[in-house]
């Protein structure tokens, strides 16, 4: 017997000699009727043992990983000119846990940043191995990236990746480590008996394909089989606690993290952050009665405010003469913790309870775009040509529409609301219940020369290899959602004579690559460059993760829309044609996109062909999506049959061979006069602002490099409560408050923040204040707290 078994044994044994204890004692005992509730009471506690509902433990964490808010390149556009300087909300990363009692477990990490990165995944699992010993492992934990394009960049090891941001960013790196870690000890600190229920369902207005002409040149029969050119499907998983009640949930849903744009530069979870943050406000506030409409605004959304504080100003000539006597205080000394102190979600979490975790993940969304209005020229108006993408030739005018357009925070939030708001209908629907063991499968391979094995068309076989790394002329390009420079385009499969000179300045590639990656002309030959180190990854880690009928595949890049069909696809036939009828038609199969490391794209042979971003982006050549399919069905038969697989040869470490020309920060300075945050520009005297409108303060501050006050906040908006108690209503984790950060010049050690709040139709009239922190670095060295705030004002 397992532990688990024989201890439902064991008390179903002792309930019954205890059934039997109380009728002797009724019958035979002078105090019998006393004796009898004595024994009742014993035996509900034996008998919610024996009944207990639970398969499974189950465990969720959540930590803050925003990066430096500062003078580092953001990740994802490739975009050199795309330089952080504030926060548009905060980054976390999401982790859950489920293990059997006495059996294997499974984590889970979501992060609201661009793509997971192998080194970070090489130190967060180093940090486990410490604290945990085997219990956590690279065979076990998967690290899934949302693809925001809103992140600092900087924290991935090869050369590639980090040519825009200057090399390697520590900052970035570390507070991705540390938050991954304290996150997956939240998770495995919480493990409590629970339940996991599964549900799916269509959302169709949350994206569309942004290359359909590459989509077309997948066989017609096989486009039949779809409705859409894209997966509308969600799928989600619901955790519950055998004493909480629900906990949290996670979902997977194909959509780019590109609503904000490449010329944004607040920090930013874009859709997928903004969707998270909005289903964890929900539920604290709606989570146990969900039905009731009342506690949600007139958009929807969860108010924020309203069932914090009673109402207890409604004459606004009284609100005015109140507010009046809050002039703004002068900047002043604070502790490192104040802002964390004050945070909203600090201040609402229930110690004796773990707060809710909802994760809206990443899968097959190589060709899958959040500007649903399609992509026009911006010169024009008109549509971009059909092929390439270009606007009278030129791919830089060419951009697509989110649903908010033109303005992109819009746009965010919209896209991010109908995930939302899917979520919601498929969590409070949840009803299939997960059952069957807990186990996982990894390996790590060399995608550079793999040997694959295709099925003619005909009967037979053929071995074909896949390539070193290589990117066409069409990757820099880029995309509908943020074009590339120069005279490149998409859909070129023949390349151009002056940027092939400018490549063979770096390294030319020797016929072999050339052949191997036809028809890609061949950009750059990344997986052959190797100074000063490696320029692409040739090793690559593949993963599943399997919970009851529930089965994840972690995958290292963006597959296309039928990418990711044919692999799931192929890896459920093996599951379900195993024989051993442990997954039948209820198998649910997910692409966890973006995992445990990243290496670009993964198209369809017949995409590879026309040879679009997604294409050119596809690093191993023609046939890297077979040899996915390949290696990942040895995973799926491993798994079935209870055998294990080769651990492969592990990535290289490179942290030693990093290179950093970031210029660090030398110090802060103020105007003569001024303090570190005082008040620069306040909101006009005797003040009243509706709601929807915006409020604007403006303080002298210092470079947010100092300290990115992880689990704290630059920003804050506070409502009076009383006559003198201010009490944190909205802080930078929040949606409608933006913190920008600017200098006058790129070496001047004089800073300004500007506090925007857009003022949420569901917040309570009454008197506010903005209220900012930082951190601000001496001559030689010392770092100094400080805060300040804002007169007060009315909002109405």
């Amino acid at each position: 017997m397992q532990g688990h078994e024989l201890s439902a044994a064991w008390c179903t044994y002792l309930f019954m000699m205890e059934l039997l204890a109380s009728i002797h004692c009724y019958f035979w005992s002078p105090s019998g009727t006393i004796c009898l509730w004595m024994s009742l009471v014993l035996l509900l506690q034996y008998s919610k043992t024996v009944v207990s509902k639970s398969d499974y433990l189950i465990g969720l964490g959540s930590y803050d990983i925003t990066g430096p808010a500062a003078d580092v390149n953001m990740m994802g556009y490739a975009n050199a000119e795309q330089i952080a300087s504030g926060i548009h909300f905060r980054l976390r990363a999401r982790s859950f846990i489920v293990a059997e009692p006495q059996g294997k477990r499974v984590v889970f990490v979501n992060l609201d940043a661009c793509m997971a990165s192998q080194l970070v995944t090489i130190k967060v699992i180093e940090r486990l191995k410490a604290r945990y010993g085997e219990l956590y492992t690279e065979q076990n934990v998967a690290i899934s990236g949302i693809h925001t394009h809103a992140g600092p960049g900087g924290y991935l090891q090869y050369v590639v990746y980090l040519i825009t941001s200057l090399g390697f960013v520590r900052q970035s790196f570390d507070v991705l480590v540390d938050g991954i870690e304290k996150s997956i000890i939240q998770a495995h600190e919480n493990l409590r008996p629970g339940s996991i229920f599964v549900n799916k369902g269509e959302l169709l207005d949350a994206s569309v394909n942004r290359s359909p002409s590459a989509y077309l040149n997948n066989p017609a029969s096989e486009r039949r089989k779809h409705k859409y050119d894209v997966d509308k499907e969600m799928t989600l998983l619901k955790f519950v606690d055998d004493q909480w009640g629900p906990v949290g949930s996670f979902n997977w849903f194909a959509t780019h993290g590109t609503s904000m744009s490449r010329t944004n530069s607040l920090i930013s979870g874009d859709n997928k952050g903004a969707a998270a943050r909005f289903m964890e406000d929900w539920f604290e506030k709606n989570g146990i009665k969900s039905s009731d409409t009342n506690e949600s605004g007139s958009d929807g959304l969860p108010r924020r405010v309203s069932n914090i504080i009673p109402n207890i100003h409604d004459d606004n000539n009284k609100l005015l003469e109140l507010a009046t006597s809050f002039r703004s205080s002068p900047g002043s000394p604070a502790t490192q913790t104040m802002s964390v102190a004050r945070r909203v979600r600090g201040a609402l979490k229930k110690a004796e309870k773990p707060g809710f975790v909802s994760a809206f993940c990443q899968t097959n969304c190589g060709d899958v775009s959040p500007n649903v209005l399609g992509a026009f020229c911006t010169d024009t108006g008109l549509p971009c040509d059909f092929n390439h993408s270009t606007c009278g030739g030129k791919n830089e005018l060419c951009y697509g529409r989110g649903p908010g357009y033109p303005d992109e925070f819009e746009s965010t939030r919209i896209i991010g609301e109908r995930q939302f708001r899917k979520a919601v209908d498929l969590f409070e629907k949840a009803s299939e219940q997960l059952k069957g063991e807990v186990d996982y499968r990894h390996t790590y391979i060399d995608f550079s020369q793999l040997e694959v094995t295709l099925t003619k068309v005909g009967g037979g076989s053929e071995v074909v290899k896949t390539c070193p790394a290589a990117m066409g002329f069409a990757f820099a390009a880029g995309t509908t959602d943020g074009p590339g420079a120069f005279d490149f385009k998409q859909g070129d499969d023949q390349g151009n004579p002056f940027w092939r000179l400018v490549r063979d300045v770096l390294k030319t590639p020797d016929k072999k690559q050339v052949d191997c990656q036809h028809p890609k002309p061949i950009l750059l030959d990344t997986g052959e460059m190797k100074q000063p180190y490696d320029w692409a990854p040739s090793v690559l880690p593949i993963q599943i993760l399997r919970i009851g009928q529930f089965v994840i595949l972690s995958v290292p890049g963006e597959f296309t829309t039928m990418s990711g069909r044919r692999l799931r696809n192929a890896v459920k036939t093996v599951l379900t044609r195993s024989g051993n009828g442990e997954f039948g038609s209820n198998t649910h199969v997910v692409i966890a996109g973006l995992t445990n490391t990243y290496s670009q794209y993964v198209a369809t042979l017949e995409e590879y062909q026309v040879q679009r971003y997604e294409g050119a982006s596809t690093l191993y050549g023609p046939h890297t999506l077979s040899a996915y399919i390949q290696e990942f069905q040895k995973l799926a038969t491993a798994l079935i049959k209870g055998q294990p697989v080769e651990a492969g040869m592990p990535p290289p470490d490179l942290l030693q061979k990093q290179i950093s020309l970031l210029t660090p920060v030398i110090m802060d300075s103020t105007p003569a006069g001024k303090n570190f945050g005082d008040v620069s520009s306040d909101v006009p005297a005797n003040s009243t602002f509706k709601r929807g409108s915006t409020v604007t303060v403006v303080f002298w501050s210092s470079c947010p490099r100092n300290d990115l006050l992880t689990e704290g906040t630059f920003a804050l908006v506070e409502m009076l409560q009383g006559k003198d108690t201010w009490t944190p209503m909205y802080d930078d984790d929040d949606f409608c408050l933006r913190f920008k950060w600017s200098r006058p010049s790129k070496l001047s050690p004089q800073s300004k923040a500007t506090i925007e709040w857009i003022i949420p139709s569901s917040s309570s009239p009454g008197v506010y204040r903005i209220r900012h922190f930082g951190a601000s670095k001496g001559l030689m060295g010392s770092i100094r707290h400080f805060t300040g705030s804002s007169s007060a004002f009315v909002v109405a």
